[in-house]
């Protein structure tokens, strides 16, 4: 999954409106602020595809103001060993079946060319323990089965009217228990690989949601096909060339950061790190949900308990890659490998970029961590966290002589304060009307971005259809369209992970 990527805020002004008459708090800084009819502020997924949105409606007042210097989120790609990887969004994940709907991310690599390779995530793997090498390919293929059987049991508790439950406890239910290291690890490259974080922390029905929405063509989705960017313009260039079809010099403003948004029944003000300050009629909010759940933007007055609520009772998820350089390959000829570690979730997923498929001879080998152990790494030191894999490197190759890494580097997503995290994750506790509450506009300030999409949390697809969806509500708001405030609930009363019609 990746991973996703990261969220953005969406304002929108009366051209030529004095603070007076708009409405809008007044920061006292009248010298320095600036009115559009539509600020975007970031410029991920959700707040590019917003202003494509409102464009197209014929609404070309706005100004992407982006923290950092260039558009794409969590879209971002860096040069190792001289060649373009991903640090966070690297796969199209589900493109279209025969005669379905395609992926929305796949319709723009198609239009902007991007390169990209089929990974082949179950057909060609490796696997190892702190032995070496061992086969365990019938263990992995039995977690397989056991993930189909997992959502099927999430399916029946939607037609059942149940309430939601962990992961863990459906595992728990079909008698699919990991008890040894090559279970759990085969575990985990079925589930902690996708999802970023463990089945104790994930709502099982929401789960198969993320399955079926994007992988079963059955069941609506996309198809069970994945592309991974190797684009060297990096997977970040379908989005910035996107925003390049329709963006004019000054409706972008880069290298700028959102301090304090303040909102009211009639406008909203948002001032800039630097003391600027920009106003408006309407405001979408697509920051990260990590962002928002770390207080890096200040919100006067503080956003109401049902809003806190449905803020703080999602999760923010870290998925991070870990890249190695080594002067020549010495490791598996498949694509993907599988560590089994006797503490789970240390160093498992191992991809080899040295690939036919991808970088050959590049001497690129890069291994995935997710959730609780992601975090913990970013605590440590680099030269700490390259000890400890390159000690899983020489047990999974005990008779190789390997040499130290010409070149290490992971991103550090949870402390990155314009991000706090790589995606979203449906925990069990967390129910349809929190969601809708997550959702849910205050006065003038609206939210969108993957975190907000029901189906496809998690997802750079549900970000994109989450803009779309941002774009047109607030685009009818502007024209005179319908414009009632999206549904909230002061109480969650409903268990419910799913709308219960």
């Amino acid at each position: 999954m990746i991973l996703l990527p990261f969220l953005s805020c969406l304002l929108l002004a009366s051209a030529g409106a004095s603070l007076a008459s708009s409405g809008v708090p007044d920061s006292g800084v009248r010298s320095s602020t600036k009115h559009h009819k539509v600020l975007i502020l970031g410029g991920g997924v959700a707040g590019v595809i917003a202003a494509r949105t409102l464009h197209e409606r014929g609404i070309n007042d706005f100004v992407i103001v982006e923290a950092r210097n260039e558009l794409g989120g969590r879209m971002q790609s860096v040069k190792f060993a001289n060649k373009t990887i991903e640090q966070g969004a690297n796969w199209i994940q589900g493109i279209q079946a025969e005669n379905g709907p395609e992926n929305p991310i796949y319709a723009l690599a198609k239009k902007y060319k991007l390169k990209t390779q089929f990974n082949d995530w179950f057909g060609s793997i490796s696997t190892f323990d702190s032995s070496g090498p061992v086969d365990f390919l019938d263990v992995l293929d039995k977690s397989g089965d056991d993930y189909e059987r997992l959502t099927a049991l999430a399916g029946s508790r939607v037609d059942e009217s149940l309430v939601d439950v962990s992961a863990r406890t459906g595992y728990s239910l079909i008698e699919a228990k990991s008890r040894d290291p090559h279970a759990r690890a085969a575990e985990y490259f079925q589930f902690d690989w996708e999802y970023a974080q463990t089945p104790e922390q994930s709502s099982v029905i929401a789960s198969s949601w993320g399955n079926n929405f994007t992988y079963n063509a059955d069941q609506g989705g996309f198809s069970d096909d994945n592309q991974m960017s190797i684009d060297q313009r990096g997977f970040k260039t379908i989005i910035q060339l996107e925003a390049k079809g329709f963006l004019k010099p000054q409706q972008q403003k880069l290298n700028s950061t959102v301090k304090t948004i303040s909102y009211s029944q009639t406008g909203v003000s948002v001032t800039l790190t630097n003391g600027e300050t920009l106003t408006g009629d309407y405001a979408l909010c697509t920051f990260s949900l990590g962002v928002l759940q770390h207080d890096d933007v200040a919100f006067s007055p503080p956003l109401p308990d049902f809003k806190q609520e449905g803020i703080y009772t999602m999760v923010m998820a870290t998925y991070t890659k870990i890249f190695l350089r080594f002067p020549k390959k010495f490791w598996f000829d498949t694509e993907m490998a599988i560590y089994a570690d006797s503490e789970r979730g240390r160093y498992p997923v191992w991809q080899s970029l040295d690939h036919p498929n991808f970088f050959p001879g590049s001497g690129i080998v890069f291994v995935t961590v997710t959730g609780d152990f992601a975090v913990r790494i970013e605590g440590l030191s680099d030269g700490q966290v390259k000890q400890e894999v390159m000690g899983v490197v020489r047990s999974m190759f005990p008779k190789a002589t390997i040499p130290e890494p010409l070149e290490f580097f992971f991103p550090h997503w949870h402390s990155n304060p314009l991000f706090r995290g790589s995606y979203s994750n449906w925990p069990p506790s967390f129910a349809s009307q929190h969601f809708d509450n997550l959702r849910a506009n205050v006065d003038r300030l609206f939210f969108a971005g993957e975190a907000t999409s029901r189906k496809y949390f998690g997802y750079l697809h549900g970000a994109y259809f989450e803009g779309v969806d941002a774009g047109t509500t607030i685009a009818d708001c502007i024209q005179g369209g319908p414009c009632a405030d999206l549904e909230r609930f002061a109480q969650i009363t409903n268990s419910l992970p799913y709308e219960n019609n």
